[in-house]
């Protein structure tokens, strides 16, 4: 009778590769909550190890579980939006799947903010009474440096505005969805900074836990799709998120062409002279462009489309097609680069006019062609 009512309290978890936490989840959350109508909803990014089968498994003997089963995308924070948008509970919690968040508070969190006056629980582990469990202290400054950082951005009051277990009404939610940018993992702070006004807040304390099962999703790029959030939090309203990533990565580009472009040129100048200076440093510029772009290719597919990264067969026909839509881009910037050379312009100028046609069509193509979202 509980499983056929509708869900007061709806727990979304994104996961990838936690097929043997689900279950343990499940159990923990249906002992934190008994006297609470709710259901949980796993958002599986299309894990290898069978995490969405595992979730099916389980809902065909308890209705409260769901999955919502990514194919061709992935990303917490993407992963979370869609969890809440699938499920019509007034109130919606997030945690991770790994168990390193301590479900026994969901309750309270629950308790508190059915009293009507706040608008988002968090899981503190700042606040007195939490605590950070084994980690590090470089970890540990690290997230506090973080977290001054994000309080600076959201102007809402929160002492743990990193943390990935948090509680919020079905309004909050939907008043910060049309300013989302689910960039990275940090959806409670693109929460708090997308909000029309600031958040009511309250936050329970707890322990961070340390993982059983399974593998940490943090790597070495986390910082980057940080520093990608916050730059659309600042000023994703004049440029996406996914075009300043794209120009950083542009300007490591613009070093790798003028190194190939320079070694080329004198390489060529040297052994043919400087007679036909012209046409050798139209090879140059040609050569570079080539080394580039491709640079540019792998790491976009590594940074910029972290969410949409390309691997195996997919990534070299990623390459050939990034390759091919920008064959316009390529030409373009030979013919404008060697014509404005050809007429004593600097060889910077002349590479750069080059390099800005190219950037350009790139940007565009990729995201049409090579990097387009699937399913």
């Amino acid at each position: 009778m509980r499983a056929s009512l509708p869900a007061e309290l709806a727990v979304v978890v994104p996961a990838y590769n936690e097929r043997s936490n689900v279950a343990l989840l499940v159990d923990a959350v249906a002992h934190a909550l008994p006297d609470v109508h709710w259901e949980i909803v796993f958002v599986d990014d299309d894990s290898p190890d069978g995490t969405a089968q595992q979730v099916r498994a389980l809902a065909q003997a308890d209705a409260r579980v769901r999955v919502v089963h990514r194919y061709g995308r992935r990303g917490l924070a993407s992963a979370c939006v869609e969890g809440i948008l699938a499920t019509s509970a007034p109130i919606v919690a997030v945690m991770d799947a790994d168990l390193q968040h301590d479900e026994t508070i969901l309750g309270a969190m629950f308790r508190r903010i059915r009293q009507g006056d706040v608008d988002l629980v968090v899981g503190s582990r700042y606040v007195e009474g939490g605590g950070m469990g084994e980690w590090s202290r470089r970890r540990i400054a690290m997230s506090r440096l973080a977290t001054a950082l994000a309080n600076r951005l959201t102007g809402t009051a929160i002492g743990d505005p990193m943390s990935g277990f948090f509680m919020l009404t079905r309004g909050a939610f939907m008043a910060s969805l049309p300013g989302l940018s689910s960039v990275g993992f940090k959806i409670l702070l693109d929460i708090a900074a997308s909000a029309p006004a600031p958040l009511r807040v309250a936050e329970v304390p707890y322990t961070f836990r340390t993982r059983q099962h399974g593998e940490s999703k943090l790597d070495s790029l986390v910082l980057w799709e940080y520093l990608q959030l916050l730059l659309d939090k600042a000023f994703g309203h004049i440029v996406p998120a996914r075009f300043i990533s794209f120009a950083l990565v542009g300007g490591s580009g613009v070093v790798v062409h003028f190194v190939v472009l320079t070694v080329v040129l004198e390489t060529l100048l040297h052994l043919h002279g400087a007679a036909d200076e012209e046409r050798w440093f139209a090879i140059a510029q040609g050569a570079a462009t080539v080394v580039a772009t491709s640079s540019n290719f792998f790491l976009n597919n590594l940074l910029t489309y972290r969410d949409q990264r390309l691997k195996g067969m997919r990534l070299l026909w990623g390459w050939m097609t990034f390759n091919l839509v920008c064959g316009i881009g390529f030409l373009a910037n030979v013919g404008i680069a060697s014509w404005l050379y050809q007429r004593r312009n600097y060889l910077v100028v002349s590479a750069l006019a080059g390099i800005a046609i190219t950037t350009v069509w790139n940007y565009a193509m990729s995201s049409i062609f090579t990097w387009r979202r699937r399913g």
